[in-house]
């Protein structure tokens, strides 16, 4: 906003004694542009203009309803600066012969929008150009002269900050002649109004009208109408100064796309009592420009009186919050001259009474914050406080998960985010219809995300039918929440970890993903990991493979599931490669960490490889094979690996060929081939004690 330096300068010209040092005090352009934004509002730029200096301000939206004004611009610079600033003040001599009562009556219709309307009646102007110094003064802050009744009441808006608007008497009409009412008013449908710059508009009942008996005058708060206009022939004028709403002028400002001065400030908000003081210093200057005669009587709508608010300042907390000790006069000199009134009883506490025009304080850390900006940051050594950096306690989830992250990445998985929701025909491929077990959302955003989801799986299924095209071997995981309903529990949400794989012509993927599963959980610190056979039921969400899938158990507890997607649910997304999946209770899982591990070092000596094949029965599990390798080849067999799987037409009927290396190794020793040939014959009689298993050798 621009401020003209002369008329800022023109509140500090005193007419006592003590003028000429005033004037002296007050800072140069140069200086009050560092002055203003070092203590209150920045100064984007100063220009010269003339014999005159414009400053372009950037006051705050919170000081708008006083310091949109060259009056509020003033208190800041005499509060800053130690100055004593002259606020204008108006003589209004009233004609006894008029009465405003014979000429208008005030008609408020919606209180709420308008809690303050004042009006007053002046007769016998003399409409013509404005003087130079008013002239000068509105072009200097970007507006045109009109006429000096309108560049009156545009002076005052801009010297006080309330805008006014002036009708003309003689055009306003009135079902009775011996008065005319003026109406405040939401506009009815359909409403029009031409405004002053011949601008016509559709009104509606969001907009509040200034009328008359028959039709708009004006916008209120926006902008006058063409029907009342004053002209060269006006002689008698209603001069208006309102308080409007600040919400209903900024709806209707966007409903009808029109910016004004006057609803820029009405926007922000306005103290109600500035309508009297600038309806008097308008008065003033039109009886002293256009000759006019004043009607006796004020015609004031003020229900509700907004009155000072009182705040209780605690001396020792501005000290605490401030982090300064500014003496007790400063602090009361400070607040006086921004016109708090202060009422101190001897004690650290001062009862402060705050003018209706600060809207911006309401707490008592605003008048701390008015005190540290006025009394100078600068001033204020910065002190590094003093106090204890206490750690936060370890938050098990968070660690747990990030640790996972890094041994899953490090195992080339990609990590995703998916949404928590499914959609209704999701429910249709992976739920069974006679058990439910899905959360549903009582006001979902759209039908994709219906449900809470109940496994992780089925969006990483969808992660991996959207890529499919791009990528041929994937391998994703996801940490979140799974949410089911029980009849007994009610919703229960848990933790999950999940993860999918699919590779390029891969058909046993389900070792492979055992494989990872088992070097994560040896990474975590977890041994005694144990492989269930889990027999899908049909009330069983419909995911995995009736023949391959396994509970993963750990110390005989059972913490999530391993196995292949169901070919039915890999159709109905058309992937036609084998997708291998594994999903585990996390809230299980961290329980059972260790952050500590036992350091084995590798052993120095050598290893030896033997290869041994089996021929058994097809539905043999490989667990059951290794676990009696393992049983009897004991601490010298340090691992064995399934390198072969073979099921053809060469081995008898129902039958299948497994082949595995064991790896033999001492910590302490080189094994001798006695050794080895000892424990491996020990490994085949063991394996043959079952009499469905054949060792081929």
């Amino acid at each position: 906003m621009i401020f003209s330096y002369n008329w800022l300068q023109s509140f500090f010209n005193l007419t006592s004694a003590k003028a000429s040092a005033d004037k002296e005090k007050l800072p140069k352009p140069e200086k009050l542009a560092e002055v203003l934004t070092m203590h209150s509002f920045e100064v984007e730029s100063l220009a010269r203009k003339g014999k005159d200096w414009l400053l372009d301000i950037d006051v705050t939206p919170n000081r708008a309803g006083d310091c949109f004004s060259h009056l509020g611009i003033a208190r800041e610079i005499g509060a800053i600066a130690n100055l004593n600033c002259r606020e204008p003040f108006s003589v209004i001599k009233e004609d006894e012969k008029l009465k405003s009562n014979d000429f208008i009556k005030i008609e408020v219709k919606d209180k709420n929008s308008c809690p303050r309307y004042t009006a007053r009646v002046i007769t016998d102007v003399k409409v013509g150009d404005s003087p130079k110094w008013i002239k000068e003064r509105l072009e200097a802050c970007g507006l045109q002269p009109i006429n000096n009744i309108v560049d009156i009441a545009n002076y005052v808006m801009l010297e006080l900050g309330q805008p006014l608007h002036a009708f003309d008497f003689g055009k306003i009409e009135s079902v009775n002649s011996k008065f005319k009412t003026i109406i405040i008013r939401r506009a009815k449908k359909e409403e029009k109004i031409t405004t002053l710059d011949n601008q016509k508009f559709d009104l509606n009942n969001n907009i509040l009208i200034i009328a008359d008996s028959k039709e708009p005058l004006a916008i209120a708060g926006i902008k006058g109408g063409k029907k009342a206009e004053i002209d060269k022939n006006t002689k008698t004028i209603v001069l208006e100064s309102a308080n409007f709403e600040h919400r209903i002028i900024r709806k209707a400002s966007k409903l009808l796309t029109l910016k004004t001065d006057a609803s820029w400030r009405f926007e922000h908000g306005l103290d109600p009592n500035l309508t009297e003081e600038a309806i008097n210093r308008a008065a003033d200057l039109i009886q002293g420009i256009a000759k006019g005669k004043a009607a006796k009587g004020l015609k004031d709508f003020y229900p509700k009186k907004v009155l000072p608010k009182k705040i209780k300042l605690d001396l020792n907390y501005v000290e605490k919050l401030l982090g300064a000790k500014i003496p007790q006069k400063e602090i009361i000199r400070i607040l006086k001259s921004l016109n708090f009134q202060c009422s101190e009883n001897g004690s650290r506490w001062v009862m402060v009474e705050v003018p209706t025009f600060r809207l911006d304080i309401s707490i008592p850390e605003d008048l701390i914050e008015e005190i540290g900006r006025i009394y100078g940051y600068k001033k204020i050594e910065p002190v590094i406080p003093l106090s204890s950096l206490i750690p936060p306690e370890k938050n098990e989830d968070i660690f747990w998960q990030n640790f996972i992250k890094n041994i899953l990445k490090e195992l080339c998985f990609t990590e995703v985010y998916n949404y928590s929701f499914i959609s209704e025909k999701d429910k249709e491929i992976f739920i069974n219809s006679t058990r439910t077990v899905l959360v549903e959302i009582e006001n979902p955003m759209s039908v994709e995300q219906k449900y809470l989801r109940p496994t992780l799986l089925i969006n990483l299924l969808k992660n991996i039918k959207s890529n499919i095209k791009n990528y041929e071997e994937m391998k994703l995981f996801e940490i979140g929440k799974r949410h089911t309903k029980d009849s007994v529990r009610g919703i229960d949400e848990r933790t999950m970890l999940s993860g999918i794989i699919i590779k390029k012509d891969k058909k046993e993927l389900f070792y492979e993903l055992k494989g990872i599963i088992g070097l994560l959980l040896n990474k975590l610190g977890i041994s005694d990991i144990w492989y269930n056979e889990h027999k899908v039921s049909f009330e069983d969400i419909k995911l995995w493979h009736l023949e391959k899938c396994a509970e993963i158990k750990i110390s005989g507890e059972k913490i999530g599931f391993l196995g292949e997607i169901s070919p039915n649910i890999l159709e109905s997304f058309k992937i036609k490669k084998n997708v291998c999946a594994f999903e585990i209770d996390f809230e299980k899982l961290k329980k059972l960490c260790l952050e500590e591990q036992e350091y084995q070092p590798i052993s120095a000596y050598p290893s030896a490889i033997r290869d041994l094949a089996l021929l058994a029965p097809r539905e043999v599990k490989v667990v059951d094979v290794l676990n009696t390798i393992n049983a009897s080849g004991g601490t010298l067999v340090r691992d064995v690996d399934l390198f072969d799987m073979y099921e053809g037409k060469e081995l008898p009927d129902g039958k299948k060929n497994l082949a595995f290396h064991i790896i033999y190794q001492a910590k302490d020793r080189t094994l001798l081939s006695k050794e080895i040939d000892e424990v491996h014959n020990r490994i085949i009689k063991a394996l043959e004690k079952n009499p469905t298993w054949e060792v081929r050798k």
